[in-house]
């Protein structure tokens, strides 16, 4: 065991000095065609809170970039489309809204992938920041897919 690399704490425990760099960062493509909401925003979120990583620490988090694309090609699975409903409340009495699964993929396909996953990373001050490391696309042409990226499933 190296001992350069710990630090003793109070309680004669060894804590290991090691943090994840943004340099060891990478962009990870993933294909939303035809896959189910769900099975992929447990994907993604596993991938921006770092636990795919070896050096996962779970009070720093993830630093590699999640690029979604084709998320107007994303369905659920069963009779779900016309049932799932999203809601939204501007905090007024009464102002509650909801909006059907297949109208907000009108709307806006993006954001429906972009709720799912939130639902999925752990709710602390990490979230923010690996929120902002999702890039979703609604077609497969965009310019921040680029040659570095990793192919997901």
């Amino acid at each position: 065991m190296l001992l350069k690399n710990l630090r003793k704490r109070k309680n004669n425990c060894f804590i290991e000095e090691k943090y994840m760099k943004k340099e060891d960062s990478k962009y990870v493509l993933i294909d939303a065609k035809e896959q189910i909401l769900g099975r992929l925003a447990v994907q993604i979120a596993r991938i921006l809170s770092g636990k795919d990583r070896i050096d996962y620490s779970p009070n720093v988090g993830g630093v590699d970039h999640v690029v979604v694309i084709n998320s107007d090609l994303v369905r659920l699975s069963g009779e779900k489309e016309g049932k799932k409903l999203y809601y939204r409340h501007s905090s007024y009495p009464g102002s509650i809204k909801e909006t059907i699964f297949s109208e907000m993929m009108e709307k806006d396909s993006r954001k429906v992938i972009e709720l799912a996953v939130k639902g999925m990373v752990p709710k602390n001050k990490l979230a923010r920041k690996s929120m902002a490391r999702l890039h979703v696309f609604k077609d497969s042409e965009q310019s921040l897919v680029k040659e570095n990226t990793n192919a997901g499933k």
